[in-house]
């Protein structure tokens, strides 16, 4: 009979490169990363890149419409499920191109493919070890984030505080399932990606008050054009009254539980 200890010792190793070898699409994506920056191609992934070139963005769109929207698409999904930064720049191309809706739509499908992708390369490489080495008190907040995922996720999606990379990895750890991680995410990026797009589509008008002001300025790079004066108080107000809205269906299943628990006493 073959000995014990030595088919344990085997059985462990095999179980060891397994779990490396799980690990490889974290590896890709930080190939990716590292790519993206040694390119240089981070330099470019400005607000006055996109006012420099908006002449040329908008004459490729003219002839070639179909292919930019497919190239718009394909390079949101790639920023999202690789984690590059500057996502709202894209966002605001997108509306600047294709318009508020249309903007808003593509952008929302783009981002969401994207984030199903980190978020299951997170789930399948990292989230059983993450899973295991959080205490007590994470794993009660998973047990209730796993009970609603689709509102906890919503809520998280609408208040503009927390990274959108952090709420596409950390679900992975809750056993959060997919579609309810897709619609979430769909559902909740919206406000603000409507908001973005809504600043692309008048980025023309913007740009045209900006060289009145000081001509030659787009093509100096020196328009003052700030994304992030966007989020206003009023702005900011609306998407955390919408995600409280999100948690009522929560605290009302709660409070039901509690009065069932309650009678049944």
């Amino acid at each position: 009979m073959p000995d014990t200890a030595v088919i344990e010792e085997t059985t462990a190793v095999a179980s060891k490169k397994f779990s490396v070898l799980r690990l490889w699409p974290i590896a890709l994506v930080l190939a990716g990363l590292a790519a993206f920056y040694a390119s240089g191609a981070s330099q470019y992934l400005s607000l006055d890149t996109i006012i420099r070139e908006r002449m040329a963005l908008t004459d490729f769109l003219a002839a070639n419409y179909a292919l930019a929207l497919a190239t718009y698409v394909a390079v949101y999904v790639a920023a999202v499920s690789l984690s590059f930064p500057g996502a709202s720049l894209i966002t605001i191309l997108g509306g600047f191109l294709f318009g508020v809706v249309a903007g808003t739509i593509l952008t929302v499908i783009a981002a969401t493919i994207g984030a199903s992708i980190i978020f299951l390369i997170a789930k399948t490489s990292l989230g059983e070890a993450l899973r295991s080495k959080v205490g007590k008190a994470a794993n009660r907040l998973a047990e209730g984030f796993e009970a609603d995922a689709f509102n906890y996720l919503l809520f998280l999606r609408l208040v503009p505080v927390f990274p959108f990379w952090l709420i596409n990895i950390a679900p992975a750890m809750f056993k959060v399932k997919l579609p309810a991680f897709a619609a979430a995410t769909a559902l909740g990026i919206i406000p603000g990606t409507a908001a973005y797009c809504l600043l692309g589509s008048g980025l023309n008008g913007v740009i045209e008050a900006q060289e009145a002001a000081n001509p030659g300025c787009a093509q100096a790079g020196t328009c003052e054009i700030d994304p992030g004066a966007l989020v206003t108080p009023g702005l900011v107000g609306a998407m955390v009254a919408l995600a409280l809205v999100s948690l009522i269906p929560i605290a009302v299943k709660k409070w039901r539980a509690s009065r069932k628990q309650g009678a049944a006493q």
